[in-house]
């Protein structure tokens, strides 16, 4: 007999992939109860996602989930050169690039290092730290209706395992239900953007031993250009998981043959296990929050892979909105904070999915106006208007995206200098809010915020910054009344 429970959660994750997982780590980072459910039975089988830039990695250390991160990086863990060449086997690394500053010194721009690791080696990792964390995930459950009040949300699950139908109360829900997303379908939430963006493609996963072909050419992306077989070969564990990426829409082609030729080896073990056709899409959701349902990740923008920010994208999405939620819940905050998750992130979206589309084509001509590489790497878009006070819309100083030159601005990530051997500027906010100042810290009636004395070339004597719990600073000054004032207005929306 099939009879219907009613459970009770504080917040309702919608997705068990990359920013699902995610977004239920942040949350429970910051005390939140939180249930996941996903319609599908495992994590992806499929490896997608690699390439995971510095912002992502200094998320999963506020989690304490870096090292867990790059051990299940380690066999892509030199991989991070581009090649090129006719075939694999006469392809060569390309030398990379290195950031420097005006002066021409080499720039540090984060405490970690970016990472390469296949989504299907990282989500089983993320899925196993939120059961550990405490998130009751529920695989095989799939979200079939939802209703939202002035108190709360009453979804309705289907538990495929046990074939019950539950009934789950929460205060928020949160939808990391991917590009398809029936979670904004059924709020009726449009999308915008510039749609598909060049032509169709097809990417060919398949498994060979080539490990004494690309040794001591070890790499990440390899564009390959033989007449007959043109396209790029990314590494998926640079040894014996690769993916093809073809221009075209047709599938049905003889793949061992293609591979072969673009291999330039016999690769005799080749064993194609999937082809999957997709088109790059840039499309932004025209709200990312409607009541207590908020989007994230691919159910509130999709864009083209090219710079790599997709998933990227979304793991910030989920930093930005998990302390907010955590904050309302706990009576710390009003509900208006949460109307700034759409006021900064949805601009957000839309600057990264319109970069990503701009580096989609094929051109010769260098385009002065794209962002600098580690502007999008180390999340460096500034927030128009949001949860600070002195911003953009203020008045307040504008970051540059054409140049990597962070330099503590309002409604910027605060820029990385190492304090103490292992402690970095990002380690003082999270999951509470901090004060940074170069000043004597008893000077600063902060409120109960932390108060840490930073002695940096980016803050003036005298001046003091205002961190939230994501790294964004909030507020900039030398009044030392002010942050504990700009702080309580903040969290009650104001």
């Amino acid at each position: 007999m099939n009879v219907q429970r009613t459970l009770d959660s504080q917040v309702l994750v919608v997705g068990g992939g990359l920013v699902g997982l995610t977004t239920a780590l942040v949350l429970r980072h910051h005390g939140v109860d939180v249930t996941l459910v996903e319609k599908r039975a495992t994590t992806s089988p499929q490896p997608k996602a690699r390439r995971f830039h510095v912002r992502s990695l200094e998320i999963f250390r506020a989690l304490g989930l870096a090292s867990t991160v790059r051990e299940a990086a380690r066999d892509l863990a030199e991989h991070d050169h581009m090649a090129t060449g006719r075939t694999l086997a006469e392809a060569q690394q390309l030398p990379l690039w290195r950031p420097s500053g005006p002066d021409g010194d080499p720039v540090e721009p984060s405490p970690e290092l970016p990472c390469l690791v296949a989504q299907d080696v990282l989500e089983p990792v993320l899925r196993q730290a939120a059961e550990d964390a405490g998130v009751r995930v529920r695989f095989q459950t799939e979200l079939t209706s939802f209703a939202q009040d002035a108190d709360g949300v009453l979804a309705e699950l289907d538990d495929r395992r046990t074939g019950r139908n539950d009934q789950l109360r929460a205060a928020f829900v949160v939808a990391a239900d991917g590009a398809r997303s029936p979670v904004r379908a059924a709020l009726g939430i449009g999308r915008s953007g510039r749609g598909a963006v060049g032509g169709p493609n097809v990417n060919v996963y398949f498994h060979a031993d080539l490990s004494d072909v690309v040794r001591g050419r070890e790499f990440n992306l390899c564009q390959l250009e033989h007449p007959d077989a043109p396209g790029a070969l990314a590494s998926v564990d640079g040894r014996f998981r690769w993916v093809f990426m073809a221009g075209g829409a047709e599938v049905e082609r003889d793949w061992p043959a293609l591979l072969r030729t673009a291999l330039g080896v016999p690769a005799p073990d080749l064993d194609v296990r999937s082809v999957l056709p997709w088109q790059p899409e840039m499309l932004i959701a025209d709200r990312y929050s409607d009541g207590r349902v908020h989007l994230v990740g691919d159910a509130a923008h999709v864009m083209p892979p090219f710079a790599a920010l997709g998933a990227n994208t979304g793991i910030d999405d989920a930093h930005n909105l998990g302390w907010k939620i955590a904050a309302v819940l706990s009576g710390v905050a009003e509900p208006a904070l949460l109307d700034s998750y759409d006021a900064e992130r949805r601009p957000a979206g839309w600057f990264a999915a319109d970069q990503s589309s701009r580096r989609s084509g094929v051109t010769t001509t260098p385009d002065p106006t794209l962002a600098d590489p580690f502007v999008l790497a180390a999340g460096g878009f500034q927030y128009p208007a949001g949860a600070f006070a002195g911003g953009p819309d203020e008045g307040g100083e504008i970051e540059p995206i054409t140049e990597f030159a962070p330099a503590g601005r309002v409604a910027t990530r605060i820029p990385h200098r190492w304090l103490t051997p292992g402690l970095s500027t990002l380690d003082l906010a999270g999951p509470g809010w901090a004060l940074a100042v170069a000043d004597e810290p008893q000077r600063w009636a902060a409120g109960g915020i932390p108060v840490h004395r930073l002695d940096a070339d980016f803050l003036p004597p005298g001046e003091g910054l205002l961190i939230r719990p994501d790294d964004v600073i909030a507020w900039r000054g030398t009044d030392p009344t002010a942050p504990a004032e700009v702080c309580a207005k903040l969290l009650a929306g104001g």
